[in-house]
């Protein structure tokens, strides 16, 4: 293999850290390729990163490669000089990274990319097995591996330039920051406020607390625009607006909730706005006598035809849209402009008598103060303001039609509330300046010779509108909503104001509803929307839901009552307000490493404070509304949950669930351990869950809300198989638990045995306090079949269980836990199943072109009758299989399989606490009674004592058991125990361990020397002779567990213990199989001798 790793290569200066050398990996003729590196230098050409960082990387090649290479960069065509850099079928090619020959790959955002990536093409890099394992000669690369040169692999480009290719290729319109945020923000937030209710409102509150008015929201949409500028910028924003901002940062359950109530009061605010123009349009129709019907049916018909025309702009496409929306700018700027204009114009008799006096600074210092009138307020007329303010998401609410969403969003959308900002306050004070708050529009209204002012700028300023105070007057601030047109130097371009700033704001939201909608329908988060999510043309619009929008926005015009509506479409926009705000706190106090905002200028506690505000806001706006809101909001929040759409977005809800689930493991970890919080924390060795479901149901049953259950498996074989096996099925088999609602952590491990295995999972398991304490095994069934190794890891696997000092069950039914061959059976019979559907569709389809191929049906009869004929085969395939393993089926294993799951009728759980262990085995079953599905059961105590003192012992177990605080149905004395058992039970007990004998006391010693050495495992005459009374009490127990709980639902019994080194293995599973030999499922328990239980408070 030729390396080129020539001096050369790392000594000259102007060679760069990241080189792409194309190297022949040819064994036939590794000496001619070294030849050519040494006479012929690698040749260079440039390609870059991105646009900004150029000359990082290059490309060598093979001498005579180049110029097939050069036409492969220019075709894009697959030729044979077309390479991948680790397309290996024929030749093997690496690339160089830092002068080293390698298949590890350059950073390259490609390979960051999500599927289906709509800026760039999705490239994988070499997994980390490739670069691990050993590299073969031949290595198969996926299909296609040779197209990802021509998607970038070796000519590298960033997002933008990805971006551009894109949109010249398919047409794509997407907007600057200017004309998609800044123009768009501007006209949504200047509303027809600005020329009819701003002057009232400085009337009412005065310049000074109308400034604070003016100021106070939009410090609300300042926080949020902050906010939103964070999220923006926090990774590639898509289109969805507030919905995509909220659900990526909050999840589903909140992004579901806002997006649709969101959608809908965009969807309302067309109407609103279209009344306000089809209102203003009316009041002209009225000064000039030409109302068609009458002033309702007349705002109802105008709002219908305006509707209908910005349906078709905006159906035209966003470029259409997004000219109109310029123009009407243009036109709201120049009215703005108008205003200031006629500020400085002098007026005449006409404006002095309705209160306009130019500039005056006794007029300023006289309307400086407030003057709340009509049972107003502070609050109620900041309520009147507040929508005003609002429109800053309109940019936002279009992010995937713009070119750079992370750099537009803040910029436009903070630029917009400046200006917008600037404009109302300069308005305000401008107007309140040269503008009374009372005028009678009398020019006769002088003032007298000899008349006491009082005080009053338009007594000094020669007229006289004091009988204001006594009676109502229509001019002056507090009176007349057309002050703007009054003061302006051109009246109607205030009126041509007022349709701009309408029609801008409703086409904005006519636009703004569809696409945030079009985004939530695409999540699927509610399945039954899904059918709006299909977008048209080249932008991907959303014609159905701009549909859907125009049928709301009709329905709300026409019922023309939007006085009740508008103060609950206020707090929809107010509460994703809030939201936006508290998702940007939320995902900083979650400290999650991918919250990287490229926007530094927030702060989450300002973004915290944003929030509160937003909904004190709401409150103050309507407290019913507000209400309202919240009330939807929670039963639309209730719904997703509910539903659990399966989406991961990475939200911040996750990262904050893995914080506090940290803070409380090491919270934890300080606090030392009780015996009353003492829990069974289990290691259930299962395998894979679905394979031994009854062995993870029973111990499920008493961990479930209660403690810690982890199932585990152990791999043992080739180590990369294994681990392979392992990785591949990790999230399947954790996935299958939380189907199944068991409240249960997978874990597996590869090792070279079972019991290295164990050991390990014993050990390292658990986190902190939250450490395995019990180990639940089933009871190995076919012992007596099994090498001698399997038995000895069985076993070892209790002693390990013993030395680490964890409690142990060992569960036994009457059918085994291993379903494997059932699930194999069902797995086989259902891709059978498929195929028979499959093969039925197929004769379905050839019936169907037979009726319509007329006389071509004759030739095809002949098929049908082989298809008809290979349909029979595989029937009779199937019957064949199903009566094959009706017998492998086995109803009773899969009846045994869920015994568990189902409730327990009325019966007893007999416990046979025969040893001290520290109270684990009374605390098992106890714990059992409390669940729904064993709480007809009745708990009866078994235990050893003398046949003269069975009162005595009954009264002291009564009494510790009353101490405890367990409640039992009945408690037995077992007086025999120590009898010997009957001679065909101590028969059966003999047979079944005479295999496993040594018998060397009828050996010579050498012999039995021999013996010893060659089958270590066996149990020796020595060993039984010495543990006979003990092998007694084992046979002789069953005997009495067959006599007094033979009926009982379930047996909990206390596990005798094996000596290490003394009790053979052999032995010791001999009585466990004799203990619990045909009896009702049992549980063989025994504690770390450590208390479980206590009696104090």
């Amino acid at each position: 293999m030729s390396m080129n790793n020539s001096p050369n290569v790392f000594l000259d200066p102007n060679a760069n850290r990241f080189q792409v050398n194309i190297i022949n990996e040819s064994h036939d003729n590794n000496e001619a390729s070294q030849e050519d590196v040494g006479s012929d230098p690698p040749h260079y050409e440039e390609t870059s990163f991105t646009d900004e960082a150029h000359n990082r990387l290059r490309i060598s090649y093979r001498p005579g490669k180049r110029e097939l290479y050069d036409n492969f960069l220019q075709s894009g065509e697959k030729t044979e000089a077309s390479l991948h850099p680790y397309d290996t079928h024929n030749k093997m090619y690496y690339l160089q990274t830092f002068g080293h020959n390698t298949m590890d790959p350059v950073p390259k955002i490609d390979y960051y990319r999500n599927t289906g990536s709509v800026s760039g093409n999705k490239l994988n890099r070499p997994s980390l097995l490739e670069i691990h394992e050993q590299l073969a000669k031949n290595i198969a690369v996926s299909t296609g591996s040779v197209e990802r040169v021509a998607n970038g692999e070796s000519t590298a480009g960033d997002e933008t330039t990805a971006s551009k290719e894109e949109e010249n290729k398919t047409g794509l319109v997407k907007f600057g920051w200017v004309k998609g945020v800044l123009v768009r923000c501007m006209l949504n937030i200047w509303g027809v406020m600005l020329f009819i209710r701003l002057s009232w409102i400085v009337g009412q509150a005065g310049i000074g607390l109308g400034v604070i008015i003016i100021l106070l929201a939009t410090m609300v949409t300042s926080i949020t625009g902050l906010s939103t500028s964070a999220i923006a910028t926090n990774g590639f924003v898509r289109g969805g607006g507030a919905y995509y901002l909220i659900s990526r940062s909050l999840g589903p359950e909140f992004g579901g909730s806002i997006g649709l109530i969101f959608a809908f009061a965009n969807a309302v605010a067309v109407a609103m706005y279209v009344v306000g123009f089809a209102e203003t349009v009316v009041e002209l129709l009225k000064e000039s006598d030409t109302i068609m019907v009458d002033e309702s049916n007349d705002i109802r018909i105008i709002g219908t035809i305006t509707v209908v025309c910005l349906l078709g702009i905006s159906v035209a496409g966003m470029e259409w849209e997004a000219k109109a929306q310029v123009i009407l700018l243009v036109v709201l700027l120049i009215a703005i402009a108008n205003f200031f204009i006629g500020t400085v114009i002098p007026t005449n008799n006409e404006k002095k008598a309705r209160g306009f006096f130019n500039y005056q600074a006794s007029i300023f210092a006289e309307n400086f103060g407030p003057d709340f009138r009509g049972g107003e307020g502070f609050f109620s007329v900041f309520a009147i303001f507040f929508p005003a303010a609002t429109g800053i998401l309109a940019g936002a609410n279009i992010s995937g039609d713009l070119k750079d969403p992370q750099g537009a969003i803040p910029k436009g959308t903070m630029l917009a509330i400046l200006i917008t900002t600037v404009a109302y306050i300069g308005v305000a004070i401008c107007a309140a300046s040269c503008v009374v708050r009372d005028a009678t529009g009398n020019i006769n209204d002088t003032v007298v010779s000899g008349m006491s002012c009082n005080g009053s700028s338009a007594c000094n300023l020669g007229y006289d509108f004091s009988r204001c105070r006594n009676q109502p007057c229509d001019y002056g601030l507090m009176n007349n909503f057309q002050v703007m047109s009054m003061v302006s130097g051109f009246g109607p371009l205030i009126t041509a104001g007022i349709f701009s700033a309408t029609l801008s704001s409703a086409l904005a939201s006519l636009v703004s509803a569809p696409k945030v909608f079009q985004a939530l329908c695409k999540d699927n988060v509610y399945k039954g929307l899904h059918f709006f999510a299909k977008g048209y043309g080249k932008n991907n619009e959303p014609i159905r839901g701009y549909v859907l929008t125009f049928v709301i926005a009709m329905a709300f015009i026409l019922i023309a009552e939007l006085n009740t509506i508008a103060p609950i479409i206020s707090n929809f926009f107010l509460a994703s307000y809030a939201l936006i705000n508290f998702s940007c706190f939320h995902a900083s106090y979650a400290k999650s490493p991918g919250w990287r905002p490229a926007f530094r200028y927030y702060n989450m506690w300002v973004s915290l404070f944003g929030a509160l505000l937003c909904c004190g806001v709401m409150f103050v706006i309507n407290w019913w509304a507000a209400l309202i809101t919240y009330a939807i909001e929670l039963f639309l929040y209730i719904y997703v949950t509910y539903k659990k759409p399966e989406v991961n977005w990475g939200s911040s809800t996750q990262a904050l669930y893995y914080i506090n689930a940290l803070d409380s493991a090491l919270a934890l970890t300080a606090v030392e351990d009780h015996v009353k919080n003492f829990r069974p924390q289990c290691i259930a060795l299962t395998g894979a869950p679905m394979i031994r479901p009854a062995l993870l149901d029973i111990t499920h049953t008493f961990t479930k809300n209660n403690g810690l259950c982890i199932c585990c498996e152990v791999y043992t074989g080739p180590r990369k198989l294994c681990v392979k096996e392992m990785n591949s099925g990790m999230a399947k088999k954790q996935a299958w638990l939380t189907k199944n609602k068991r409240k249960a952590f997978y874990a597996a491990v590869a090792a070279d045995s079972f019991r290295d295995g164990v050991k390990s999972l014993l050990q390292a398991s658990g986190l902190g306090r939250m450490k395995p304490n019990t180990l639940v095994i089933g009871f190995k069934k076919d012992w007596r079949n099994a090498a001698a190794s399997q038995v000895e890891n069985y076993v070892g696997v209790i002693h390990d269980a013993f030395d680490f000092e964890l409690g142990m069950i060992i569960i036994r039914i009457s059918q085994g836990f291993d379903i494997s061959q059932v699930l194999q059976v069902q797995e086989e019979l259902e891709k059978l199943e498929q195929e028979r559907l499959a093969l039925e569709a197929t004769i379905k389809e050839n019936e169907f072109e037979e009726e319509k191929s007329g006389i071509c049906g004759f030739f095809r009869k002949a098929r049908k009758l082989n298809i008809s004929k290979h349909e029979t085969k595989k029937e009779s395939t199937i019957n064949t299989i199903q009566s094959m393993h009706v017998g492998e089926f086995n109803q009773k294993l899969l009846e045994a399989s869920t015994q568990f799951k189902k409730k327990q009728g009325k019966g007893t759980i007999d416990i046979w606490w025969l040893f001290d262990d520290g109270g684990l085995t009374i605390l098992i079953p106890y714990i059992l009674t409390i669940r729904k599905k064993w709480k007809n059961c009745k708990l009866r105590i078994f235990t050893g004592g003398k046949a003269n003192r069975i009162e005595e012992e009954k009264l002291v177990m009564a009494s510790l058991l009353s101490k405890f605080r367990i409640k039992f149905a009945d408690i037995n004395i077992i007086c025999d125990i120590n009898m010997k058992p009957n001679k065909e039970s101590w028969k059966f007990f003999e047979e079944m361990i005479e295999p496993y004998r040594l018998h060397e006391s009828c050996k010579d010693i050498t012999t039995a020397e021999k013996l010893k050495r060659e089958t270590p495992w066996k149990i020796t005459d020595a060993e039984l002779e010495a543990f006979k009374e003990k092998s007694y009490r084992q046979v002789r127990l069953n005997e009495l567990l067959q006599e007094h709980s033979r009926a009982a639902n379930l047996i909990v019994l206390s596990l005798p213990v094996a000596r290490k080194g003394v009790v053979s293995d052999y032995l010791y599973m001999a009585w466990l199989e004799i203990l619990s030999k045909n009896l009702p499922p049992t549980l063989m328990v025994r504690g770390n001798h450590k208390n479980v239980l206590t009696f104090y408070s």
